[in-house]
């Protein structure tokens, strides 16, 4: 139903929908088996009150010749059978005096009711004929009335989920259009920012790379080149997020035998830079001759990812540390952690959880996306003021 929606949501809004459908969809249910008991009690009434009559016949001809053996008992000796139903008498005491019943237990209390497909009737005589105070008649019970009663209210069953589905559907459709509006006003918001920013980061970033900051004599122009280095990868950061944001769906992985040690040594020394600005130290434990199969630009844009939460979340002069393994890369940083209740929507598209540092809630959704594609696992410790641990396994 999501994907005829033509909508792209977070997960979280998916799982909000998800548990909206199952609620809608169990209340349907309910109703209508309420609605279906309902009918199912009314047609096996319908069908009590047709037997009764033809029981209540039966029962006055059977009274009436209780009251004949009654009188005559020296003539006939014996109570009297009928072919047509099976009967029993009880006294008033609810001793049985008489049954040839198939069914063994009955039901006093009621008039007429089935047991074992059976259906009884309890009638009493005016009169005590032969001590009789209950005359009980039992007929079989064919249950055709219940094979086609249980047929149409299948078909009931079935054609009125589909009626209620169909207009759960529009009101979620209803209910989506303000979300589906946000969010794409959010994505063609971001389709237009990456394209003005495109041609003025391009050059700004290229002309930074030009200048050699360390060669330059003046301290006071050496620490604005490089703020402007510094705000120049971080905006160049943020275009390359969204970038890949917009052309999620459009990316063709160009996989190859990438030397995974030489890129996450030089994604580090890249962001230094940045680091040195909350004078973050990092601490690395790369082992070398690491490959993993994959495309570059993707596997750079989630070491970037993390590499730029590790030190935007970190506290002043704190650390991070890297660690690169055969099969885990491994980025853990001494900042301000995150709540345990929060950890599983982190991944969720603009989520942010710390609103006093920018950016769009988009970074940690890129990197969930890209390890599903590549079959990566992706494991988070934190602990609030304390830091946090992720975990890259493949």
């Amino acid at each position: 139903m999501l994907k005829s929606l033509d909508i792209d949501l977070p997960q979280s809004e998916k799982k909000t929908l998800i548990g909206f459908l199952s609620l809608y969809s169990l209340l349907c249910v309910v109703i209508l088996f309420f609605i279906s008991f309902l009918y199912f009690k009314l047609q096996k009434e319908l069908m009590l009150k047709d037997k009764r009559v033809q029981l209540q016949s039966y029962s006055n001809d059977l009274i009436y010749r209780l009251k004949d053996l009654h009188i005559n008992f020296d003539k006939y000796k014996f109570y009297p059978r009928d072919e047509r139903f099976n009967s029993a008498i009880y006294d008033s005491d609810r001793k049985l005096i008489f049954s040839t019943l198939k069914s063994p237990k009955v039901n006093l209390e009621d008039v007429v009711y089935t047991s074992n497909k059976y259906i009884h009737f309890i009638e009493e005589p005016d009169s005590y004929y032969l001590g009789a105070k209950y005359v009980i008649l039992e007929v079989p019970d064919n249950q055709l009335w219940l094979k086609s009663t249980k047929e149409e209210i299948f078909i009931f069953i079935i054609f009125g989920f589909l009626a209620l589905f169909v207009v759960g559907f529009f009101l979620l459709k209803l209910f989506l259009k303000p979300m589906r509006d946000a969010f794409h006003l959010l994505d063609r918001f971001i389709k237009d920012t990456t394209h003005e920013l495109n041609t003025p980061i391009s050059a700004i970033v290229a002309n930074i790379e030009l200048i050699d900051i360390d060669t330059i004599p003046d301290e006071k122009l050496k620490k604005k080149i490089k703020r402007i280095d510094v705000g120049a990868k971080t905006v160049s950061n943020i275009y390359q997020d969204l970038t890949y944001l917009t052309l999620n769906n459009k990316i063709i992985s160009q996989n190859e035998l990438l030397d995974l040690s030489s890129l996450v040594h030089q994604r580090v020394d890249y962001f230094k830079t940045l680091a040195n600005v909350k004078r973050i130290s990092f601490k690395t434990g790369i082992d070398e001759n690491i490959e993993l199969f994959c495309d570059q630009k993707k596997i750079s844009k989630v070491v970037d990812n993390l590499l730029s939460n590790a030190i935007k979340y970190n506290k002043v002069e704190g650390s991070i540390t890297v660690t690169l393994k055969e099969k885990s890369l491994i980025i853990e940083d001494s900042g301000k952690g995150i709540a345990q209740d929060k950890i599983d929507s982190m991944f969720d598209r603009y989520s942010r959880f710390d609103k006093s540092v920018g950016g769009f809630g988009i970074g940690l959704n890129i990197v969930s996306l890209i390890c599903k594609e590549y079959h990566i696992d992706i494991q988070i410790k934190s602990e609030v003021n304390i830091g946090t641990k992720v975990m890259l396994s493949w």
